[in-house]
Formats: structure tokens, C-alpha cells, sequence
């Protein structure tokens, strides 16, 4: 029998336990830039082994295993830079990890099949990652350099007129493409044989896919509402 609901994270879950169970929380790991040799500890014993604080790490770690936070966990985050690194380093395994991987796979296809589907796939997969990349250079040259000025100006308001509600509303849902590509190779794009090549090329596919999900939650879910609480502090102090 198979495990379908995955375990509520607690400051005693061992980690070698954690990660069996979801392998994902590598990536967690990677994020948070922790070595994944993580002995027989506990996430309390890691967390203080990393100097991070554990009540992002629990967060973070649920999401990864399908809970949501709910207020009082968000409000126990403190560390809003540390959620900026992470948010970055996501940025750095998007570009240089899984893009040229999904490419490759691509292009594999291309030379192996000269499949015409695929000339397709190809074309919409750079679209799509064209957007990504404009995604990502707005928040790394917009959106995030503005959380970091907020949070250091302490009782003073940055001087740039930009705020969360701008950022809310040019976010976007740069994971939900993912499907359409995925749908063309499931239902439309028939290529004979290449079977292994197709499947890393899915895989590759649903990992970016999680992984961008993870992103815009942690975004959407923690970063965002912590930002607003200091914006809407720093106004009631004016």
C-alpha cells in the first residue's frame, strides 16, 4: 500500500525519515543551501546546525508536503531576507539547472526523431521560459531589491513609489503553462520509439513545475503578506 498524505512536519521529525518520505525536501535543502547529509537529526537540530530559524524551515517544509500555513505561522517568520535568498536561489536553479536539462532533452528529441511535434515543443517551451526569465528579472531587479529597502529602512518608507499591491498585480501564474506543454506531449505529439528520452523530458517537465509552485506559494502565501504587514506599519507610524 502506498503513503497518500504526507507527514506534518514538527520540530522532532528526524530528516532522514523527512526526506525518504519526500524526496523533494532535497530541493528544500539545496534552497536553504544545507548539505543534505544530514545524519539521524531532528529539523530543530538541523535548523540550529544552519542557523535557520525553525519556524521558517517548518513552513517551508510543510508546503513542500501540501499544508498550508496559517497566519500565526506566517506572523512567526522574521528572517524576510533569508525567504529573499531562497526565492533567489530558486531563480539560479531555473536558469542554470533545469532549463538547460529540459532543453537537452529537447533537442535530443529533435536530432533523434526529426519529429515535426517536436520543432513545436521547442518553440513553446522558449516562449514560455521567455516569460519566466522576465519574471524573475522583475523581482530580482524590482521587487525584491524594494523588500530589502523596506525592511532596512526601518520607520521610514524607501524612497521608490512601489509597493506590494504593484508587485500583486504583475505576478504571475508562470507555472500554469507547464500543463499545456505536458498535455501536448501526453494527447497531441505522437513520436515513435525514444521512450526514455521522453520520459526524463517529462519528469524534467513536473519538477520544474512543482518547484515554480513551491516558488509562487512561498511568494504569494508568506513573503507578500509579511511585506504588506511592514507597509501598512510603516504608514500608521507617518
Amino acid at each position: 500500500m502506498y503513503r497518500t498524505q504526507k507527514t506534518y512536519i514538527t520540530a522532532g521529525t528526524r530528516m532522514p525519515e523527512l526526506i525518504k518520505e519526500n524526496p523533494r525536501i532535497l530541493l528544500l535543502l539545496e534552497h536553504l543551501e544545507v548539505d543534505f547529509v544530514v545524519g539521524d537529526s531532528t529539523v530543530s537540530q538541523l535548523c540550529s546546525a544552519n542557523s535557520i530559524p525553525v519556524e521558517l524551515f517548518l513552513v517551508f517544509g510543510n508546503l513542500y508536503n501540501g499544508f498550508f500555513p496559517d497566519r500565526k505561522e506566517i506572523r512567526s517568520i522574521k528572517d524576510i531576507r533569508l525567504i529573499i535568498r531562497f526565492l533567489k536561489s530558486n531563480h539560479h536553479y531555473y536558469i542554470n539547472d533545469k532549463y538547460p536539462e529540459i532543453i537537452g532533452y529537447i533537442r535530443e528529441l529533435q536530432d533523434l526523431t526529426k519529429n515535426e511535434g517536436v520543432r513545436l515543443i521547442k518553440k513553446f517551451f522558449q516562449e514560455y521560459f521567455n516569460e519566466v526569465l522576465e519574471h524573475l528579472d522583475y523581482e530580482d531587479k524590482t521587487a525584491f531589491p524594494y523588500f530589502i529597502e523596506l525592511i532596512e529602512s526601518r520607520k521610514t518608507a524607501p524612497k521608490t513609489n512601489f509597493s506590494v499591491n504593484d508587485y500583486q498585480e504583475h505576478h504571475t501564474d508562470v507555472e500554469t503553462k507547464l500543463g499545456d506543454l505536458k498535455n501536448l506531449l501526453l494527447k497531441h505529439i505522437h513520436i515513435t520509439n525514444e521512450l526514455s528520452t521522453r520520459r526524463k523530458l517529462f519528469f524534467a517537465l513536473m519538477e520544474l513545475e512543482f518547484d515554480l509552485k513551491m516558488h509562487s506559494l512561498i511568494e504569494e502565501t508568506i513573503l507578500l503578506p509579511l511585506i504588506a504587514e511592514i507597509e501598512k506599519s510603516r504608514m500608521n507610524e507617518q
